[in-house]
């Protein structure tokens, strides 16, 4: 019988930390990790003793000079007199909400195209296809000058929404204008009370989810099959309508009106914002059609087979059999795109939409010459923006992936 050693009295030796198994990979690392500090300090040192044979620094005082410049779209009050750090926090904004309406409109759109190509009909397979194949290989630069462009044509001036022509002085629903300088929409006036009624709406958005994890949780255990689309709309509308109404009505509409040569009140989503959107999301929407038809098609046949022989409409199958198996796939590429929608919206300056490349890593950087303090501010902004949004997106993804026993 062959004794094994006991090693548990060995002694250490510094040899160990190359030829020991347990010991090298520590080693290599820690090599790497001392390695990599020592070039960032070199490269950190060589950046001051530069600036200093300069004589500049690094400073982030002029955050809190006077920007000097106006911004068009803006989503709190703003102007030429506020401060630096107040024009980049209103870019930052700015940058957010072309970044989420378009992956909203994008998700829609690349589903949509991603179930219509794999569609039994020909002609709307073929058109699909054709969407798919002309948008993603068209440098999305060139859409967003297209749609801007295309905006400016189709769109009459806000004067000719004057006189007695009915085509060009009606207003949709009397609240809403297209026009060559964006969209003019109704602006919600806040009163006392629309707290109250924005905390039930938020709450009745809470409701839904929770019922219809309780209505999954209820059919898995007993296949009692709950009217959830019904419920879900009740609970949706009913708290919020009741609340609005009983605190008075607490939130109006300031609809935009025609004064002099453009409207005044309302909100103006301006043409600059409409072509960024809109491009990212067409843009965008083709590639995430693709990762959804290939969602789709990773999905045995077996399943639809099965869910065809129990009857269910090919509708039904799709909603719930194959795309629920098919969000496995579709997710993670789905990340990527979302990042790549937020860092594709720092084309913005292109057709003059203000968002934080363009405050703080334009007219600001100019203005102050700090280009390396901005050009750091801008770094950390989309590195933080990027991490965000894959946490949040992996947190869904592992929502969904299959779990393993």
């Amino acid at each position: 019988m062959t004794a094994i050693p006991d090693r548990g009295n060995e002694s250490f030796r510094l040899s160990q930390l190359i030829y020991d198994t347990r010991y090298r990979a520590l080693t290599f690392q820690f090599i790497a990790l001392v390695a990599l500090i020592t070039f960032i300090a070199w490269l950190m040192s060589n950046l001051f003793s530069n600036l200093a044979d300069q004589g500049q620094d690094i400073s982030f005082a002029f955050l809190a000079s006077p920007a000097g410049y106006d911004i068009n779209q803006q989503l709190i009050p703003y102007d030429s007199q506020d401060t630096h750090l107040r024009a980049a926090m209103l870019g930052i904004l700015n940058t957010l909400l072309v970044a989420f309406l378009a992956c909203a409109t994008a998700t829609v759109i690349g589903v949509i195209a991603g179930v219509l190509r794999l569609s039994k009909n020909w002609l709307i397979s073929r058109l699909m296809a054709v969407y798919v194949e002309a948008f993603r290989n068209v440098p999305v630069l060139i859409w967003i000058l297209i749609i801007f462009g295309v905006n400016n044509i189709i769109f009459p001036q806000p004067r000719a929404f004057r006189g007695a022509d009915p085509d060009a002085s009606m207003v949709l629903w009397d609240s809403i204008a297209f026009t060559n300088r964006g969209v003019y929409i109704p602006k919600p006036i806040w009163e006392s009370g629309s707290a109250i009624v924005v905390a039930v709406f938020l709450l009745s958005i809470i409701g839904i989810f929770v019922f219809r994890r309780y209505a999954r949780n209820l059919l898995y255990s007993t296949g009692k099959l709950l009217p959830t689309g019904r419920i879900s709309l009740a609970i949706f509308f009913v708290p919020t309508l009741l609340a609005y109404f009983v605190l008075g009505m607490p939130i109006g509409l300031e609809k935009p009106e025609l004064a002099g040569f453009n409207f005044q009140g309302g909100i103006q989503l301006r043409g600059s914002l409409i072509a960024l959107w809109f491009a990212l999301a067409i843009y965008t929407g083709a590639f995430i059609a693709e990762n959804v038809r290939a969602g789709i098609q990773a999905v045995s046949k077996g399943q639809t087979e099965a869910a065809g022989a129990l009857g269910l409409r090919p509708n039904r199958i799709m909603n719930l059999v194959v795309l629920p198996q098919a969000l496995r796939i579709i997710i993670p590429p789905l990340i990527s795109q979302y990042l790549n929608i937020t860092k594709n919206s720092s084309l913005a300056i292109a057709v003059g939409y203000m968002d934080v490349t363009g405050t703080l890593g334009g007219i600001t950087l100019n203005q102050t010459g700090r280009a390396m303090e901005c050009i750091l501010l801008l770094m950390l902004f989309y590195l933080t923006i990027s991490l965000s949004i894959s946490a949040i997106m992996n947190v869904y993804n592992n929502s969904v992936k299959l779990k393993e026993r």
